[in-house]
């Protein structure tokens, strides 16, 4: 919503109002965790808050959790609870980075490098 002065207002409602008040996920989610939504029929849609609805839409192609917060304009930590409870009933599905050891894979580091390369 837009203000007389062609600001946009802040929301009429907390965004921890929609997490129940919670403001960690159930279990930890990187922000680069990248989240694609399910397939729904039309009329299953009707099921799901606003917020879920927008996360639905954005997850047909694959985004990462930081991605989702700043589309959605709500605080990284809402996000993160949002699409967490969103995987727990199989909405959307999580590709959580594999990382062996604590260590980056060397094969997906030195594809980066090559790329930035050629910029």
């Amino acid at each position: 919503m837009r203000g007389s002065d062609g600001t946009e207002d802040e929301p009429l409602f907390r965004p921890y109002a929609v997490t129940g008040g919670r403001s960690e996920p159930r279990y930890h989610m990187a922000m680069e965790t990248l989240v694609s939504s399910v397939a729904l029929m039309s009329d299953e849609y009707s099921l799901l808050t606003p917020e879920q609805e927008s996360i639905m839409m954005l997850c047909r192609s694959v985004r990462s959790v930081a991605e989702i917060s700043a589309l959605l304009r709500v605080p990284l930590g809402v996000a993160r609870v949002l699409i967490a409870d969103m995987a727990d009933e199989g909405l959307v599905r999580l590709h959580m980075p594999q990382l062996s050891q604590g260590q980056p894979d060397l094969n997906l580091l030195e594809r980066v490098l090559s790329g930035l390369r050629r910029l």
